[in-house]
């Protein structure tokens, strides 16, 4: 028999339902999935050993769950995931505030219309996509927003004395019943909050206005918090971390591969932009770095963390950079260039939290230096390795290029409003460059090639084999000591 077709409380007694609590709707649809080997928290990478299976223990054990990490690690997005563990549907008193079950009502409103109506008591199936309610914790959330308060309309429109329970106008906690509940960021909470938290996590009964009524409610309750909050603003109280069965600590992709696939799923790419712009991988691979490089710098607040974010923002911000480029010279098709990279420089500063020292730099410089640690990060894993002290009269791979630069008369550009053909007709009067690539990269594909060609070069000026000047139209490579040389 077809559920949703079930009306009446006597039609779900005849077609044998059996309710079950949240928590093990939870627990056993999980232990289902695994059975299956079914991926439960799709969508969610670098976490398969370390976050996901804490989290399916908590499930397991039925516990209230605490996500706490800092910002940009999927700590919503896993408490969102969690619905897809609930039943499809479940049967709900029709006019219940608080999701009664038919099969074990709590509020007087069910209690009493199934009183009266007995088995023609109507009910309705609500989905689990229903079953998810969420509140940002902020200083002014109230007693009455989360649990509830006395209407002082309703007793006047239901001609009742104070003392009647049915005057109570219910919060977001109790119209939540049987649904997963998160509260994020929960220290922002004030105290006195926290603590009418208590007794809602460990024995269900609420009170409202001297009002106390034993309402078991029926509820998985997801807190996330941030490490600094315990410090800067605010902290959970400590009898309220005690009821929360397990604490989960979440962090950042802890190598560049994840940190891509991250990226690449939450980038809202324009179907515009993916048909004509390509991406090189080591493009990809240099907005990673830079991620990396943030949360390693001494110029940006560690503790407040450079959330996933900033490089799902970074890559919008490339293709765009990239995109306009292309519709301003006129090209059908391009390919990201090293200098679309100072397009992602609103997206780093916009992200992230500086220290004293990094105020003084200015967000603009910090971003600056960032790009250019990332490029020195991955150079020697592409190219050979230069030494901070070489020798004069020691050989290396990159003479013949450095020679090139020396040796030629015209100063070597790279413009922004090249079209394609120009900025790549430019690349290939470097022959040096093209024989080093062959050498050292045989297998690099022919549309990634002039990427990493300006990777090179630009390399090449991280390691004072060459200089480089930025002007408003575009970038100029030199030998560092030519013009020095050329003047004397």
């Amino acid at each position: 028999m077809n559920l949703e077709n079930i009306k009446t409380l006597g039609e779900l007694k005849k077609s044998g339902y059996q309710s079950k609590s949240i928590k093990d709707e939870l627990r056993e649809n999980l232990i289902s999935k695994m059975m299956s080997k079914e991926t439960v928290f799709k969508g969610v990478h670098g976490y398969e050993d370390t976050v996901i299976p804490e989290l399916e223990r908590a499930i397991l054990s039925k516990h209230n769950i605490n996500l706490l990490g800092l910002r940009g690690q999927a700590k919503t997005r896993l408490a969102r995931l969690m619905v897809n563990l609930l039943d499809e549907y479940i049967p709900v008193v029709a006019g219940s505030e608080i999701n009664d079950d038919p099969l074990n009502p709590i509020s007087r409103f069910a209690i009493e219309t199934i009183k009266e109506k007995g088995d023609e008591t109507p009910i309705f199936w609500l989905h689990r996509n229903e079953r998810f309610a969420e509140k940002l914790a902020t200083p002014d959330v109230t007693v009455a927003d989360i649990i509830g308060d006395v209407d002082p309309i309703k007793a006047a429109n239901l001609k009742l004395s104070y003392a009647d329970d049915r005057v109570i106008h219910y919060g977001m906690i109790p119209r939540a019943n049987r649904c997963i509940f998160v509260i994020n960021e929960l220290p922002d909470l004030q105290a006195r909050i926290q603590v009418a938290l208590f007794n809602i996590l460990q024995e269900g009964d609420i009170q409202i206005r001297g009002f106390k009524l034993r309402l078991p409610l029926d509820m998985q309750f997801v807190f996330t918090a941030n490490p600094e909050d315990y410090t800067n603003r605010g902290s959970i109280v400590t009898p309220l971390k005690d009821r929360i069965g397990s604490q989960i600590l979440t962090h950042y992709p802890e190598d560049i591969e994840t940190a891509k696939t991250i990226t690449q799923q939450e980038a809202n790419k324009a179907n515009a932009q993916k048909d004509f712009i390509e991406v090189p991988e080591l493009a990809k691979d240099l907005l990673e770095q830079i991620v990396f490089e943030a949360r390693e710098s001494e110029y940006i607040d560690a503790k407040s963390g450079v959330s996933a974010r900033l490089s799902i923002s970074a890559f919008e911000n490339l293709l765009s950079t990239a995109e306009r480029r292309a519709l301003i010279s006129g090209d059908e098709h391009t390919m990201i260039r090293l200098s679309d990279f100072d397009g992602i420089i609103p997206a780093i500063t916009g992200k992230v939290e500086l220290v004293y020292e990094g105020e003084q730099e200015g967000a603009k410089t910090v971003a600056e230096r960032l790009i250019k640690k990332a490029i020195k990060s991955l150079f020697p894993i592409y190219f050979p390795e230069i030494k901070k002290l070489e020798k004069q009269t020691d050989e290396s791979p990159y003479d013949e290029i450095v020679s090139w630069f020396f040796n030629t008369e015209d100063d070597f550009e790279l413009l922004e409003d090249y079209t394609n053909y120009q900025y790549q007709n430019e690349l290939d009067k470097i022959k040096p460059l093209h024989q080093f690539l062959q050498e050292h990269q045989p297998n690099m594909s022919t549309d990634d090639a002039y990427f990493v060609k300006e990777f090179l070069l630009w390399g090449l000026v991280e390691f004072k084999k060459l200089s480089k000047y930025r002007f408003a139209e575009g970038t100029q490579f030199k030998d560092p000591y030519g013009n020095f040389i050329s003047g004397l």
